[in-house]
């Protein structure tokens, strides 16, 4: 008989049982104070054994949890699509930075605690801590390559584990072992962890910096508006608004700084007009394409925004368009591909009323046009997302027959991969675009044909933006938050 291999001791923080909260505040105080101990301890041996031979012990740091037993089917605010839990049962989730999310927490506990008078429960659950996110905050550690160091690292310190790092609770595809806690949230700890690197790799901004209102552009010149626009609130004392960040981590407070650029700019440039209740506007820059369209709200979703909207550039399909209108999409034809896999395009990406009339009054205060004129300059209907750019050059009988026949008044490529994550995120979403060519009609993307009329609709498409997100932000959460964008059984937390 072989004998097994001897056991490596594990070495971990001490933690003791689940303590019992009735005050929402006091849990996350406890949610914090637990994940720091658990984080000092990984930063701490990591830096002691780093280098050097292996220790003869394995040591790891878990994750901490909250937990919820509810016995009764409790009467709850039919109006609300969050802050409850389906049916009786025990339901639990993991948590990473609590004190990012420490608001977020606080309201979705007190909620909970609101519709069903039960206390939650705080304590370490069984999920350990990746090494390379604990660590991420500590400049001065990082977490070497596999193979450079003396030892395997994952025979000492817990790496990130795919099988806790994926989207099957928002895809609808979790599958619960009997006796297993159901989530309270929609994302795992690790998964948030995996995403908040993920967005300083490719925004060279913080997660802290992004704010609760996101723009997404595909043209440079948005940024340059979105930049002007800052100063101007900057310079104005009553505007709420407290600072703004560009790339590279740079922050200006004071209207007549410089903003420094960086010499390589990131994948997606990120820019953060901040509040200090991070109810400011983010925009983001994810250039041409459904991926990355894809790639940047896979990320920003864990931040749980309360809205994101599209304002960029489109072909118009029809003749009756000229350079320079409006698209204010009500449906999608999603040709992306990129999101097939996670949520199957025979699913309806259904337009919000509270996102549609936010864009219309924009549209109609800062172009002055209302009512019937508004029709002069923009049009409601289905935006098709194809995943080529160079669509023109098919074959044309295919592509324009499909457009003909959904009614698609516009194209673009990231439109509807960004409203498809939207609701697959439960993230409000909405889309305004601006015409900028008209391939079916003669009008290639070409220079100079840009008109008067033409810029000057770019330079308004951005404070259509911004100031649909301000109306947003004026509305109660629960009011922006459908429950259309809810399914069968969800997760309390939003």
């Amino acid at each position: 008989m072989t004998p097994s291999a001897p056991s490596i001791p594990v070495v971990s923080p001490g933690g003791g049982d689940y303590q019992v909260f009735t005050d929402p505040k006091a849990a996350v105080d406890e949610l914090k104070s637990l994940y720091e101990i658990a984080c000092a301890f990984l930063c701490e041996t990591f830096e002691q054994n780093a280098s050097g031979t292996q220790p003869p012990s394995r040591f790891r740091a878990f994750y901490p949890e909250i937990r919820l037993t509810t016995t009764s089917h409790a009467q709850k605010d039919s109006r609300l699509s969050f802050g409850h839990v389906s049916a009786p049962g025990t339901y639990a989730s993991t948590i990473t930075r609590p004190d990012l999310f420490e608001n977020y927490l606080v309201q979705q506990i007190e909620l909970l605690m609101q519709n069903h008078g039960v206390p939650v429960q705080v304590g370490y659950s069984t999920t350990p801590i990746p090494v390379h996110f604990a660590v991420s905050r500590n400049p001065d550690i990082t977490v070497p390559q596999e193979g450079a160091m003396t030892y395997p690292l994952r025979d000492v310190f817990d790496v990130p584990d795919l099988s806790t790092t994926n989207d099957d609770i928002v895809n609808g595809v979790a599958e619960l072992d009997d006796g297993n806690a159901a989530p309270l949230a929609p994302f795992t700890a690790q998964r948030v962890d995996y995403s908040l690197a993920r967005l300083s790799h490719y925004t060279a901004t913080t997660p802290e910096d992004f704010q609760n209102h996101v723009l997404f552009t595909n043209y440079q010149f948005y940024v340059e508006e979105f930049e002007a626009y800052a100063r101007q609130m900057l310079a104005d004392p009553d505007s709420g608004y407290n600072a703004f960040v560009g790339p590279g981590y740079h922050r200006i407070t004071n209207a007549d700084e410089d903003l420094p650029t960086p010499e390589k700019l990131p994948q997606m440039p990120s820019y953060h007009l901040t509040r200090p209740d991070g109810s400011g506007i983010t925009l983001v820059n994810i250039g041409v394409g459904p991926s990355n369209a894809k790639t940047a709200t896979d990320h920003i979703a864990v931040l749980r925004p309360h809205a994101w909207l599209m304002v960029g550039h489109c072909a118009g399909l029809r003749n009756s368009q000229r350079l320079g209108d409006f698209v204010l999409a009500h449906a999608y034809l999603r040709e992306d591909k990129v999101l097939d896999d996670d949520l199957p395009i025979w699913v309806p990406i259904p337009p919000l009323a509270e996102i549609q009339i936010a864009l219309e009054k924009a549209v109609a205060k800062i172009t002055e046009y209302e009512g019937y004129d508004l029709k002069r300059i923009m049009r409601t209907g289905t935006v098709a997302t194809l995943d080529n750019r160079n669509w023109e050059l098919r074959d044309q009988r295919g592509p324009v027959q499909r457009l003909s026949q959904s009614r698609a008044i516009a194209l673009d490529m990231e439109s509807a991969t960004i409203a498809a994550n939207g609701f697959r995120f439960r993230v409000p979403y909405g889309t305004l675009l601006c015409v900028s060519d008209k391939p079916l009609h003669g009008e290639l993307k070409l220079p100079g044909m840009a008109s008067d009329f033409y810029k000057t609709q770019v330079a308004r498409h951005l404070q259509i933006g911004i100031h649909a997100m301000e109306t947003l932000r004026d509305m109660p959460i629960e009011r922006i938050h459908s429950r259309k964008l809810r399914s069968f059984e969800e997760t309390a937390f939003l």
